[in-house]
């Protein structure tokens, strides 16, 4: 399997990260899949917990994301073109009228 991979200055790290987080609303909490209603809540039956996808993980899925939507388009985009150049849309309309 092929490898994609890019170089970002140590620098800007953690702005890219930031952004990618901000632009795509990366939730710090998320629902508590343990959580019990019938209980009340604590801190050891919260309804939200510290999200468990880092933002390094969160921003690699969104990036395989965005590649893998963008394959999806264009190929959809080029089937369209092929099935629309096979198509024969050419009809006789004869006028009874006439």
């Amino acid at each position: 399997m092929a490898v994609f991979s890019i170089e970002i200055a140590d620098e800007d790290v953690a702005r890219v990260i930031g952004a990618v987080c901000a632009n795509y609303n990366r939730p710090d909490t998320v629902p508590n899949p343990a959580f019990d209603p019938e209980q009340e809540e604590s801190e050891e039956n919260s309804t939200t917990i510290t999200n468990p996808e880092d933002i390094y993980q969160f921003t690699n899925r969104i990036v395989r994301q965005f590649l893998a939507e963008h394959v999806n388009a264009y190929e959809i985009k080029q089937a369209k073109i092929t099935a629309a150049a096979a198509v024969d849309t050419s009809v006789t309309i004869s006028d009874p009228l006439v």
